[in-house]
């Protein structure tokens, strides 16, 4: 039977090898997406269109919710609401190899992860100002 630290050392290794696989598909659905973005002239600013037009029809299916009881647009506050409806996009903090950015908001990225895990530090890739 397998003590605590054999179970331990199996768990980094399957890990490291777990993020050594995440690395490999993300670099290569990276090269597929900028494939098909130049293969149909599609640009960033295209992108960021299109994730405003997906928020706002979002928000918009939540307002329609927002009404119903146990929603959870219900247990919002409209104020806190309508202060995130204004704010635009947040600079990035964060730079990758590849060119990659991360404001620094919500669960690291997985280029960022796969990093971490093989021993950088997040604060090698802050940008500076």
């Amino acid at each position: 039977m397998n003590n605590l630290s054999e179970i331990q050392g199996q768990i980094e290794k399957l890990q490291k090898q777990a993020n050594e696989i995440r690395s490999k598909e993300f670099d290569k659905t990276v090269r597929e997406i900028v494939t098909t973005m130049q293969a149909f002239g599609i640009t960033i600013k295209d992108l960021q269109s299109a994730n405003a037009n997906a928020n706002a029809n979002a928000s918009a299916s939540a307002s329609k919710r927002a009404g119903k009881p146990g929603s959870k647009a219900n247990n919002k506050s409209v104020a806190g609401a309508a202060k995130r409806s204004g704010s635009g996009p947040v600079p990035a903090k964060y730079r990758g190899p590849n060119g990659e950015a991360w404001s620094g908001r919500g669960l690291a990225p997985r280029w960022l992860s796969s990093l971490i895990a093989q021993g950088k530090k997040k604060e090698d890739f802050a940008i500076k100002n």
